[in-house]
């Protein structure tokens, strides 16, 4: 019985049981190493290149996925390399795509200090009742989930000092760049299509959260060692917002029901847990909260943007958009709120272009069209390797402004933006049927709340995407709203900062889900007679 290794991960250099009729991808998976595969390992989106160091002999030849990919010596498509045979050790090495550019802050404003664990005399109480001895500090964390990526805040719950923030990749980005694969990874086998019976279910469900688990605890170790003593021990709160997938699986939630029809979670009421529950290694007398939501598929992350943002106690009317693969809209003041959510896809993410990445080192950011050449920049100034939301953004006004592309979101020949980056007539219809998801989301807003555009002070742009953006050029292919940009207001990473604001006090988490309650949550489809009509006309500009 031979081996297959993966040299880059610390787990993976001692090798796996080779399982003859798996392709690499699901080893992979399996072994808990995360690899890029947004398409959920269909072989479509090409990014899950992996170099065969050793044992090429074991796998099946190309196939024809892997054909129409310009694969260089040894290199497979982790998800079309299937082994086929047990003949000898295997040596892989995944092909790095790089640390995500992270958006790791909010507004940064002062909160509220009443956290639910607090110092009394020698003891720690909550909730008026000693729990554990005092041993000098009482911390907690608040906790981003993103389909992408996913952020952490380590705070001093006596002072409301952040301590430290951690931003890493989603480790079930190897299941899917999106939510909906995440789903269909729990209910449906890959092989046969069949739906899966519920214990092999809860176990897949068990497989994702324990993912985002492993990364957490392992994260809670790397800051030990940073600052030089074990602090689990004092760690006693940890507030979780995330959309309702992400929620729902870090606390091993059924999240079928997200994927058929009405596609709603179980429960939009907020969850609390015991440490030893989930299995996050943190003081034992310390608990895990995860925030309410407010239905469907808008989550408790934007939740805790409308905390952030403060529209839900304003007099005045204010917008809010978080835009991403799951965009969601909210609209209102202190007296009527409604949210909406939009199926994006994954194109401003680089899912579905040929030239899109995500925001990792490397991807151009800013483009400028000058006399008919590119001129762009790129995160962390290195050379391009593809063209990150910000960029494809910049790019479309650009070509829209210069007349290379008409009205119709038309050009007549593929532009090329290095030697072997290029947008093509198929990439801008991705790029225009994921921003008239967007825009027809917030337009609807506008008409079911009723009121006018005119009528709206402030627009929150929310999250890492929102915060990049050239509000100008956003304006222009009329993926916001055109009004005065100083009405626009970059909130940062609203959702965290929101649950930062839950973890520091008690009264911000019961306003947290009072909120909740009072949001209307609208399904365009459902109310909106002509929404296809309305897609299909703001797709083009």
């Amino acid at each position: 019985m031979h081996k297959i290794e993966f040299p880059q991960f610390k787990k993976g250099r001692s090798g796996f049981k080779i399982h003859q009729g798996r392709t690499i991808y699901e080893h992979a998976q399996s072994a808990g190493i995360i690899i890029d595969a947004i398409c959920g390992g269909k072989g479509i989106c090409g990014k899950c290149i992996i170099r065969v160091e050793k044992g090429m002999e074991n796998l099946n030849p190309l196939t024809p996925l892997e054909e129409k990919r310009n694969l260089k010596k040894n290199q497979r498509l982790a998800c079309q390399a299937q082994i086929i045979r047990d003949a000898s050790d295997m040596v892989v090495y995944i092909q790095s795509f790089g640390n995500y550019e992270v958006l790791k802050q909010g507004e940064g404003k002062d909160l509220p200090l009443c956290p639910l664990y607090y110092k009394k005399g020698q003891q720690v109480f909550n909730n008026e009742q000693g729990i554990d001895q005092y041993r000098g500090k009482i911390y907690g964390i608040s906790l981003d989930i993103g389909t992408t990526t996913i952020v952490a805040d380590l705070v001093n719950l006596e002072n409301g000092n952040i301590l430290q923030t951690i931003a890493k990749t989603n480790p079930q980005i190897s299941y899917g760049n999106d939510v909906i694969s995440r789903i269909e990874y729990t209910m449906v086998d890959k092989i046969t299509g069949r739906q899966i019976g519920q214990d092999k279910r809860r176990q897949k469900i068990k497989q994702l959260q324990l993912l985002i688990i492993d990364q957490l605890n392992q994260t809670i170790d790397e800051l030990s060692k940073q600052i030089g003593e074990q602090i689990s021990q004092y760690i006693y709160y940890v507030v979780v917002v995330g959309n309702p997938t992400e929620r729902d699986l870090f606390f091993r939630q059924d999240v079928s029901s997200l994927g058929v029809i009405p596609y709603e979670p179980l429960s939009t009421d907020a969850l609390i847990k015991t440490p030893e529950e989930i299995g996050i290694n943190i003081n034992k007398a310390g608990a895990v909260y995860g925030s309410a939501m407010i239905g469907g598929h808008i989550g408790s992350d934007i939740l805790a943007g409308v905390l952030a943002s403060g529209m839900y106690k304003d007099n005045d009317i204010s917008l809010l958009i978080d835009i991403g693969t799951n965009s969601e809209a909210v609209i209102g003041n202190k007296d009527k709120l409604i949210a909406v959510s939009c199926a994006a896809g994954g194109a401003f993410e680089g899912a579905s272009t040929s030239c899109g990445i995500g925001g990792i080192e490397g991807a151009i950011k800013q483009i400028a069209i000058t006399d008919g050449q590119a001129v762009y920049s790129t995160i962390g100034g290195s050379p391009p390797i593809g063209v990150c939301g910000s960029g494809l953004i910049d790019l479309l006004a650009q070509l829209l402004e210069k007349g290379i592309m008409t009205k119709n979101a038309r050009i007549q020949q593929d532009f090329r933006i290095t030697e072997d980056l290029k947008l093509t007539q198929d990439d801008i219809f991705q790029l225009i049927t994921s921003k008239a998801a967007i825009r027809t989301g917030w337009q609807m807003l506008l008409k079911h709340y009723p009121v006018n555009l005119t009528d709206i002070k402030k627009v929150y742009l929310s999250g890492g995407f929102g915060n990049f953006i050239n509000v100008a050029n956003a304006i222009r292919i009329g993926l916001i709203p055109e009004i005065q940009e100083d009405r626009i207001i970059k909130i940062g990473n609203g959702a965290l900062e929101g649950a930062r604001e839950i973890l520091l006090c008690k009264d911000a988490q019961e306003l947290s889900e009072k909120t909740a309650k009072n949001i209307t949550h609208i399904k365009i489809n459902e109310i909106e007679k002509d929404y296809e009509y309305l897609l299909a006309e703001n797709m083009y500009f």
